[in-house]
């Protein structure tokens, strides 16, 4: 390396006094940044406000049933001020805290929010959670048991429940009889069922059992009844069904028919899946 040469490459920049710029002058009339309350989208709006995801929001807009200050908008393009009335369906919409309730379902509870024959619903033990309106994410059967999330977020919900996005799900399964290695091994291949072919992403004897009937299974199918029609199609009935694990969250310190709410890590957690 030249050593010298460096150097004097390098004196021009040690010699010289470095320019001062000067700060450029506004000229009169200029635009000034604008300080006014921060505008979003209309779609994110209604989302943030617990009724359906940006998508689906998306479909609110442009079907004409959405207006802004008393007047129709149908531009998905549209962006509101918090000082804004937007009007669903003649329903004023507010953004709403979002919650998010854990949930350790028991036995012989609805997973809905009301039901017309008034059999208890899985509402009634969550309600003392918050004053806002929370719904169940995806579905567990009356008599299935387990990891249950509820929330008022709905983009979250349609994000977890939506099919593309693999949400994982793991079930405990107590069966009326000892399942064979070969019944594992078809299941873990893939069994058809009426509505197509259905694998499952694991599944094993659960460690610790004294016997061969009881099952861990992962799965990331959200259709009905998935876990009891599999092993009904090979000859077992279902005794009992906990999910014990749901998109990572677990039913760890939360007695059944307790619930608790979720920390903003869980709740950064299941935005980044």
């Amino acid at each position: 390396m030249n050593y010298e040469k460096k150097t004097a490459k390098s004196s021009k920049y040690t010699d010289k006094k470095k320019p001062v710029r000067e700060k450029p002058v506004k000229k009169a009339g200029s635009k000034q940044p604008d300080t006014g309350p921060e505008l979003v989208r209309l779609n994110k709006f209604i989302a943030n406000a617990g009724v359906c995801s940006r998508r689906e929001a998306d479909v609110l807009i442009e079907s004409g049933i959405i207006k802004v200050n008393g007047k129709t908008v149908k531009d998905l393009g549209t962006k509101i001020s918090p000082n804004d009335k937007v009007q669903y369906d003649s329903q004023t919409l507010k953004v709403e805290k979002k919650y998010y309730v854990l949930l350790n379902k028991p036995k012989d509870y609805i997973t809905t929010t009301d039901d017309p024959y008034s059999r208890r619903t899985v509402m009634f033990l969550v309600k003392n959670a918050c004053h806002e309106r929370i719904y169940p994410v995806g579905r567990l059967d009356k008599n299935t048991t387990g990891i249950l999330l509820l929330t008022n977020d709905g983009e979250l919900a349609k994000k977890l429940t939506h099919p593309k996005h693999n949400i994982t799900k793991i079930y405990h399964v107590k069966l009326n009889k000892n399942v064979s290695k070969g019944d594992i091994v078809k299941i873990s291949n893939g069994i058809n069922l009426d509505d197509g072919l259905i694998k499952v992403d694991d599944i094993a004897f659960v460690k610790g059992a004294d016997n061969k009937r009881e099952i861990g299974v992962e799965i990331h199918s959200g259709k009905n009844r998935i876990i009891k029609r599999i092993f009904e199609s090979l000859g077992y009935k279902v005794l009992k069904l906990d999910r014990v694990d749901f998109a990572g969250l677990t039913k760890k310190d939360i007695p059944r028919g307790k619930w608790r709410h979720l920390s903003n890590t869980e709740i950064s957690f299941l935005k980044m899946k």
